[in-house]
């Protein structure tokens, strides 16, 4: 087929498999309805472990244990306290539309390790990034929270943001959270994890 390279070993084993004839340049005449089984045959003998290779695509989730995953049902705190965890549930916010809620948890969470003569230009851009009446990231807060943390901001503290923080950490757990462990992006990846034990 135009547009690929088959290294010489690879045509050699291509040649003797019925199921490849699309990936030889032979042109068949087949019924509409035996196109996805054509296309998968075409697939696999493109990619020859492109079955295989699905459950493991994801790097990131490559040392994951279902374990791991299965504690993130527990509650927010223990999802949070994993780097794969923050991960899944960022992609999953970002399905809803909502990222800036583990965003904005994850900014504080390094604020409060920042040094004391770096507070100011962070807190600002906190403040700027996604409390702010028209921050590009706003959080879903109320206008005396707002101002609030506002007047924080302006002489900053290491806890400036931890009222704030813990109503958007509320926030998810009431709202987001339970939604994410019903999602396909949590079940599947738990599905993918555990052990099959229907075969």
């Amino acid at each position: 087929m135009p547009g690929f390279f088959f290294p010489h070993n690879n045509m050699t084993e291509l040649n003797g498999k019925e199921d490849c004839k699309l990936a030889e340049g032979k042109i068949h005449k087949k019924k509409q309805k035996n196109f996805g089984a054509d296309l998968k045959n075409y697939l696999k003998c493109m990619v020859p472990h492109i079955e295989s290779g699905i459950k493991t695509a994801n790097p990131k989730n490559a040392t994951l244990s279902a374990e791991e995953v299965i504690q993130w049902s527990q509650s927010l705190e223990k999802l949070l306290a994993s780097q794969s965890g923050q991960g899944v549930f960022r992609e999953f916010l970002k399905s809803e539309f909502s990222e800036e809620n583990i965003e904005f948890w994850l900014a504080c969470e390094d604020y409060k390790k920042t040094k004391s003569d770096h507070l100011h230009g962070k807190a600002e851009r906190i403040y700027e990034e996604f409390v702010q009446s028209d921050a590009i990231k706003q959080i879903n807060i109320d206008y005396q929270m707002r101002e609030a943390t506002a007047k924080k901001a302006q002489d900053p503290t290491h806890t400036s943001f931890d009222e704030v923080q813990k109503t958007v950490y509320i926030l998810m757990e009431r709202d987001s959270y339970p939604r994410f462990l019903k999602s396909k992006t949590y079940l599947n990846l738990l599905n993918q994890l555990q052990p099959n034990t229907s075969k």
